[in-house]
């Protein structure tokens, strides 16, 4: 009995400190735990890529030759036609067993699910792209590792709140946190995936995201380092710009970059247009046979190819066969990613963009007569302006390239290249940013608004009045007075199994004081003199934005509440237009 009751005891002190972290959580500038949470996340989401780098390359190399991880080059040409299919065929059975209409995956499932399910990953979606990823890019298919890396993060992040019931918005901060994770985890640059979850995906700069973000993309790249090393992803020589006589061939890479980008999101999108109506099994498998025969004829542009990009960043490819690599590396990626293969796309952009700068290096080379211009360096700006300018992420690009490099002499050239490549996208071409592009292909949108953005930061327990008194409909005198002690601002008028209205206790102190309430002895606060609000349930994990949509459709007043038990719903507090509205001068 003893035992027992400690057992009792522990979970009714554990549920106390849960619920009041859970209340404080959904105030907008709850740090302190926050960032406790930001770093666990941190040492889950870098646990479960380390874990997903493990079985993806130490599959490549128990297959390929001299055990590299990406040396399909060396396949037989029927090896190298066969195992994409194979791949393909393998997605389609694992999505149609277990998928349940699931198809979309990657960053724009986060972010879909960031716009419209408040941050909350299923644990589904997590499986699915941890094995479909890993089944991708083992088989040769041109995806990248990042996009799965970004969506394991998050879902970490996401899946912690909800184990915890913490309010929706700190669990989009959570989300976030894995995202910085999931980027920092994969090339060694923390800064740049704190970065990449603020301006793409959290689209947001404070200081109650930011710091919990930090922690956590901090936390999962010491995971990836104490696993794999600090060898930095691509092996770049010490680099800077020798003249500015090189300028103008910076400002024509910058060009060439934004009319490759831009290229790059009109066939995604047109490809996934196309293709909307195909079954996903049957577009997973014409995927498979384009990639087998692309695969066939240029090897290179099978997996990552983080092997190709550096060799481009060292300048040991061709002219003719970058050219070669180029062309069949878009194609490679566009029928992988559009046909719905399970990957990522910052890794094959990477790869465009470091084989489009070796390729204007070298070009520019031939052209001017200049020995001293570096080709490596222009693949580096090649690779950090297709990054920012397909994903409209400039900021996270350059900060990549910083920390890639260690060489502060290229954030000049870095910033001017990006900037020129982001403007020829948008300007000249009219594109936005391939998530964007990609979510719209889906039907899906994503508002930035900035008053959405502060709304989603706070949850309702921070605004919501908890000076309430809960009463039936019919009322004594004498208890009405009674109530009435105690002070409450408002009175939750109960129905036969829900509360019904809302009304002003001074209302009732008003009636009860006049002539004809002072001659009752029964009340009934439906039909008495004053203000009633018609009120519907809102649960306590909402943002303020769901709160707002919820008044939008109809209601005029919310309580909050949340379940304890089965069956059983405690209300802890009720929130008005005019509390919303006056907190955040709507």
């Amino acid at each position: 009995m003893k035992k027992f009751n400690l057992k009792q005891r522990f979970r009714g002190w554990y549920g106390n400190r849960l619920e009041r972290l859970q209340l404080h959580l959904s105030r907008h500038d709850a740090l302190l735990q926050l960032s406790l949470l930001g770093l666990l996340t941190g040492l889950l989401a870098g646990s479960v890529i380390v874990l997903f780098r493990i079985v993806v390359e130490q599959t490549q190399a128990s297959f390929l030759l001299d055990s590299m991880p990406e040396n399909y080059e060396a396949l037989s040409p029927w090896a190298r036609f066969l195992l994409p299919i194979g791949g393909a065929l393998v997605i389609a059975l694992i999505f149609r067993r277990y998928g349940q209409g699931n198809t979309v995956l990657g960053v724009t499932y986060v972010m879909e699910r960031m716009a419209y399910h408040q941050g909350y990953l299923t644990l589904r979606a997590f499986i699915l792209q941890f094995v479909g990823a890993a089944v991708a890019i083992i088989s040769g298919h041109s995806v990248g590792r990042e996009g799965p890396h970004i969506l394991l993060g998050a879902a970490s992040g996401s899946l912690l709140g909800q184990r915890l019931s913490l309010p929706n918005n700190s669990i989009r901060t959570l989300l976030g946190c894995g995202t910085a994770a999931g980027i920092a985890a994969s090339f060694n640059t923390p800064l740049a995936g704190v970065i990449f979850a603020l301006e793409v995906v959290m689209m947001e700069y404070s200081l109650v995201s930011f710091i919990p973000v930090i922690l956590s993309a901090v936390t999962a790249t010491v995971i990836s380092i104490a696993v794999f090393g600090n060898a930095p992803a691509f092996q770049i020589p010490s680099m800077t710009l020798p003249s500015l006589a090189e300028i103008p061939v910076v400002l024509l890479l910058g060009l060439l970059v934004g009319g490759l980008a831009s290229l790059f999101i009109h066939l995604m999108q047109l490809t996934m247009g196309r293709v909307a109506a195909v079954p996903f099994w049957l577009r997973v498998l014409i995927a498979g046979l384009l990639m087998g025969v692309i695969g066939l004829l240029v090897p290179q542009a099978m997996g990552i190819g983080y092997d190709t990009v550096n060799s481009a960043l060292l300048g040991e490819l061709g002219i003719s066969l970058l050219l070669m690599i180029l062309v069949a590396k878009v194609l490679a990626t566009v029928a992988s990613l559009g046909l719905g293969i399970p990957g990522g796309n910052i890794g094959p952009l990477l790869f465009l963009g470091g084989c489009l700068g070796s390729l204007t290096g070298q070009i520019a080379t031939h052209v001017f007569h200049h020995d001293t211009l570096d080709v490596g360096f222009y693949a580096l700006l090649g690779l950090g302006a297709m990054m920012g300018a397909t994903l409209q992420a400039p900021l996270a690009a350059l900060t990549a390239m910083m920390e890639l490099t260690h060489a502060p002499q290229t954030i000049m050239p870095g910033m001017l290249v990006i900037v020129v490549a982001g403007l020829t996208v948008r300007e000249f071409f009219h594109k936005e940013s391939l998530f964007l592009t990609l979510m719209r292909a889906i039907g899906k949108d994503y508002d930035s608004n900035p008053v959405m953005l502060a709304l989603r930061r706070a949850g309702v327990a921070s605004v919501m009045r908890r000076r309430f008194a809960r009463v039936d409909r019919l009322i004594s005198h004498d208890k009405a007075e009674a109530l009435l002690q105690d002070e409450p601002e408002w009175l939750l008028i109960q129905g036969d199994e829900q509360p019904v209205s809302l009304m002003p206790a001074l209302d009732l102190l008003r009636y009860l004081k006049s002539d004809a309430g002072g001659a009752l002895n029964e009340l009934d606060l439906l039909e008495i003199p004053g203000r009633r609000i018609d009120v519907a349930p809102i649960y306590l994990q909402a943002t303020l934005q769901e709160a707002l949509e919820k008044l939008n459709g109809g209601a005029e007043a919310l309580y909050v509440e949340r379940m304890t038990a089965p069956g059983i719903r405690r209300i802890y507090g009720v929130l008005t237009r005019e509390q919303l509205e006056s907190a955040y001068k709507l």
